[in-house]
């Protein structure tokens, strides 16, 4: 049953799901994108080229994978609401660069995917978004760059800086350069979110100059971590939960260059680099 031709324009998600009798389960969170001009600017802002493989995770009815499909090699749609697979097979019939697969991205590996560098395209409940995060950033084969709309609050705390740093910040600068592309408004979606989206995306190809490999990044978040534990707190205090000597702590707290009184979230992630480089984990 294919409702509409991708070159025609995109029909209503109302209109697409009553075809199929179905309606939005708020369970999972789902939100659909309709307004083309924004469905178009996200595939911009993930700059596929015509050889790229791409991940895309929560496609939906559809929407966003004709914009991706006309721009990559190929496209890997992972989505986890069996009732919309028919849905998404009569829309993307006409694609044979698309590949459907019904599931969970939490419990796929990238790597049985992809033999190949691949990019990330999400519009994703906002719920789920620091699980895929940590998922595809930790990784074995992680993507080349991700493209995520999120929750405006969670773009901009994606995308902070000192002094406003927070636990996903690092978590996520570690890897990559996280740029806000654009807003949308909550009108651009059916059912209609109660606040706006942001488009983050995040290139995995520029990871912040910290001096600590990726081979190192477990023991490095645990650092982390511990500094953001209790965030009114003091560094040097919170230090204290890796079971070190305050002396140990403050030596190494001065052989990296960084006060022990500033808050966690005040530290660049170069600073944090060299508390890594200073501090026995």
């Amino acid at each position: 049953m294919s409702i509409h031709n991708p070159h025609d324009h995109i029909l209503h998600p109302k209109d697409l799901l009553a075809a199929y009798g179905l309606q939005p389960k708020k369970s999972l969170g789902q939100n659909f994108l309709f307004d083309e001009n924004v469905l178009a600017r996200i595939a911009e802002s993930a700059v596929i080229h015509p050889t790229d493989h791409v991940l895309e995770i929560g496609p939906g009815l559809g929407s966003l994978t004709h914009f991706l499909a006309r721009q990559a090699a190929q496209v890997v749609a992972v989505e986890l609401d069996d009732r919309l697979l028919p849905i998404l097979q009569g829309q993307l019939a006409l694609y044979e660069n698309v590949r459907l697969i019904h599931g969970d991205i939490l419990k796929q590996q990238p790597a049985d995917l992809f033999q190949q560098p691949y990019k990330v395209v999400a519009n994703v409940p906002y719920y789920i978004t620091g699980a895929i995060l940590r998922h595809l950033l930790t990784a074995v084969l992680k993507p080349l760059s991700l493209t995520m709309t999120v929750q405006q609050e969670v773009a901009e705390r994606i995308t902070a800086e000192p002094p406003n740093m927070s636990l996903l910040a690092v978590s996520v600068q570690f890897y990559g350069k996280a740029t806000i592309a654009h807003t949308i408004k909550a009108g651009a979606f059916w059912p209609r979110p109660d606040v706006d989206s942001a488009v983050v995306h995040i290139d995995l190809t520029q990871p912040a100059a910290t001096g600590v490999s990726l081979a190192q990044e477990r023991p490095f978040m645990r650092l982390v971590k511990v500094g953001f534990a209790q965030k009114r707190k003091q560094l040097q205090k919170n230090l204290r939960a890796l079971g070190h000597d305050r002396s140990l702590i403050d030596a190494a707290l001065e052989r990296a260059g960084v006060d022990g009184r500033r808050r966690a979230e005040t530290l660049t992630l170069a600073e944090w680099g060299a508390l890594f480089q200073a501090m026995p984990i």
